[in-house]
């Protein structure tokens, strides 16, 4: 017989308060939800970013331009609105090729072992000697290509960290009652990695990306302030900060907007990333 109480649903209620997420939470989701609608509807929000106003140049915010304007008379705000697509789309490329590679390959060499994982780790540890940001900038310096390169080289210096930790969440699976109990009823050995494994390391790989992608949008913005990022005049988050230094104290807001969208993109991706690693890994949360 069930018996219904007056606590029940008082209890539930609480539940549902424990499930909604923290309020930084909400406003780092928030920030990066509006990153992504103004990197698509940004040029329309707030007009070109390469209008100059010749009778306006270097002045501090106002009702006509809100963030002020740079030294060659363009709008701070429409060329901040303007870089969000480099910011997004350079570090979305890094952190994807981050999360299918290490999946790949972390969890080959921590299910299989034997010699793949030997071959795997050293390359790993080869690549980890190398400092991945000097690489960068010199290939960016010698060979040329600007953004397109520099998203290229960084994908192949991100992946090794990755590739490490992933192995060690698939070695930790691998000792896991349901790995064997897949292994006694016969199941492949591909269909235990990517059908029952793979769900059960997302945490970890959600962990990552979100990691790659703050950690490359720090990169992407420190090449561009060095001047080897996209061509010049290219509305650019860390190109923006290294240009206006010149007018800092005429409009602060030019070097500071792009600043702060740089610490604050990073940080809420991070915090969301965070948020998602806790909620979903647990002793017994394990998916078969």
């Amino acid at each position: 017989m069930t018996v219904h109480t007056k606590d029940q649903p008082v209890s539930l209620a609480r539940r549902v308060v424990r499930s909604r997420p923290p309020f930084s939470i909400m406003v780092a989701f928030s920030f990066v939800a509006a990153v992504l609608v103004i990197s698509v509807v940004g040029q329309a929000l707030a007009g070109s970013a390469n209008i100059q106003d010749l009778a306006s140049v270097a002045n501090p915010a106002s009702g006509d331009h809100w963030l002020g304007t740079d030294r060659l008379g363009r709008d701070v705000l429409a060329r901040v609105f303007a870089g969000t697509r480099t910011a997004v789309i350079g570090p979305l490329i890094i952190a994807s090729s981050g999360l299918v590679l290490s999946s790949i390959f972390g969890i080959a060499a921590g299910y299989i072992g034997g010699g793949l994982d030997s071959t795997i780790m050293r390359t790993v540890d080869f690549f980890i000697a190398l400092p991945g940001l000097l690489v960068a900038i010199v290939a960016v310096s010698v060979l040329g290509g600007g953004y397109g390169m520099a998203i290229i080289v960084l994908s192949i210096f991100n992946v090794q960290g990755d590739i490490r930790i992933v192995r060690g969440a698939a070695i930790e699976q691998k000792g896991l009652p349901y790995i064997e109990a897949l292994r006694s009823l016969g199941v492949k050995r591909l269909r235990i990695m990517w059908r029952h494994m793979l769900p059960n390391v997302s945490p970890v790989l959600v962990a990552d990306f979100a990691i790659d992608f703050a950690l490359s949008l720090v990169a992407l913005a420190g090449l561009s302030f060095l001047g080897l990022g996209s061509q010049p005049g290219t509305p650019e988050w860390g190109g923006m900060l290294a240009v206006n230094q010149a007018i800092l104290f005429s409009n602060p807001l030019a070097s500071l907007a792009p600043g702060f969208a740089i610490i604050l993109l990073a940080v809420s991706v991070n915090l969301i990333g965070d948020w998602l690693y806790d909620k979903y890994t647990a002793p017994d949360r394990v998916r078969n």
